[in-house]
C-alpha cells in the first residue's frame, strides 16, 4: 500500500541518516490559521506527552520541525537518531522514540540470520542512547517467512535476551512495535497485542515493551480501548493515525480519539503519545495542531 511504502522510504531514508553509527465541532478541535504558529507557545493540558513522528514531516528539515514542534507545546519527536539530536536538544526536545539500530521493518529478532547484525547495533546504540539522556529505542520483530508464533517468540527471546542486562544497566526501554499485517505490512509477525504481551512475559524485563500503534491495531485486532486498558502495563509508547487512510484524525474515519485518550491517561500512562498520521491537507502543520487539539484532554 502506498502508505506503507511511504513510512518505509521515509525511515529507510532517515536511518541512512543515523545509523553510524477540517475537524467537525464534535471533537472539539481548534480552528487554525496561518498566523497561529506565531503564538509561543500553544498551552495545553499537561495530561498527554505529546510528540510527533518524524517521518511523517519529512518535507521539512529538522531545524523547522523542531521550531514548529516547539511553538505547537510538543516536548520530543519520534523516530529521531544520533545525527539530529543535538538539534533536538537545542530547542529543548527529546528524541522521544530513537532509531537507527534496526535493519528495517522486515528483518528483525524472529529470525536468528539477523540476530549478529542486530546484536552489534543495539550493542553500539544502546549506551548513546542513555549518554544523550533518552530512554526508548524502537525494535521491531521482522517478517514471519513461513515461522509459526512458537518458533517467533524463541527466536526474539533467544536475540533479545543477549542485549536486556545492556539494556538494564543503561535503563534503555526497547519497545517493539506493533504494527498491522492486513494493509500495510504484510507478513509481519508481531501484528497483535497478545502476541506482543506474551514476548513480554517470556522476556520478564521492565526494559523490554510495547509500541502500541492505534491505526495498525485497529486494523488487525479493534477493541481498542479495552486492550490499552487489559495491557497497559506492557505498553511504553503509543502511535496516531486515522482509519481508514492513515491520514489526520478527524471526523473522516472510525476512531474517536479523545475517549482512546481519557483511557490511556486512565491507566496512569507517562510516556508518549506520537502522532503519526500522513497529512493530506496542504497546511500540514494545521493538520498537527488540530490533532493535538484532539488528543489533549
Amino acid at each position: 500500500m502506498k502508505s506503507n511504502l511511504n513510512r518505509r522510504n521515509a525511515l529507510k531514508n532517515i536511518i541512512a541518516g543515523t545509523a553510524a553509527i477540517g475537524v467537525s465541532s464534535g471533537f472539539s478541535a481548534l480552528a487554525m490559521n496561518k498566523t497561529d504558529l506565531q503564538e509561543q507557545p500553544w498551552k495545553l493540558k499537561g495530561n498527554i506527552n505529546h510528540s510527533v513522528c518524524r517521518w511523517c514531516f519529512s518535507t521539512l528539515d529538522v531545524e523547522t520541525l523542531c521550531t514548529d514542534a516547539k511553538k505547537l507545546g510538543l516536548t520530543g519527536i519520534d523516530l529521531v537518531g544520533p545525527k539530529d539530536w543535538p538539534t533536538l536538544k537545542k530547542h529543548g526536545l527529546i528524541s522521544s522514540m530513537c532509531n537507527g539500530a534496526e535493519i528495517n521493518l522486515v528483518d528483525g529478532f524472529n529470525d536468528k540470520k539477523f540476530h549478529d547484525q542486530l546484536i552489534k547495533n543495539y550493542t553500539e546504540m544502546i549506551p548513546l542512547v542513555a549518554a544523550a539522556g533518552y530512554k526508548n529505542l524502537i525494535c521491531f520483530s521482522g517478517n514471519r517467512r513461513g515461522k509459526d508464533d512458537e518458533t517467533g517468540w524463541n527466536n526474539c527471546v533467544e536475540g533479545l535476551k543477549k542485549l536486556m542486562p545492556l539494556a538494564e544497566k543503561h535503563n534503555v526501554t526497547l519497545v517493539m512495535e506493533l504494527l498491522n499485517s492486513k494493509v500495510n505490512h504484510q507478513d509481519y509477525q508481531c501484528d497483535t497485542t497478545p502476541w506482543g504481551v506474551e514476548l513480554c512475559k517470556r522476556l520478564g524485563s521492565e526494559n523490554f515493551k510495547l509500541l502500541y500503534d492505534i491505526y495498525h491495531m485497529q486494523i488487525d485486532e479493534g477493541n481498542v480501548i479495552s486492550t490499552i486498558e487489559s495491557s497497559h502495563k506492557y505498553i511504553a509508547h503509543y502511535h496516531t493515525a486515522g482509519v481508514p487512510g492513515r491520514n489526520e484524525i478527524d471526523d473522516t474515519q472510525e476512531l474517536y480519539y479523545p475517549a482512546i485518550m481519557k483511557a490511556i491517561v486512565e491507566t496512569g500512562f507517562k510516556g508518549f503519545v506520537a502522532q503519526e498520521f500522513i497529512p493530506k491537507n496542504a497546511d500540514k502543520l494545521a493538520s498537527l495542531k488540530k490533532a493535538i487539539s484532539i488528543c489533549d484532554i
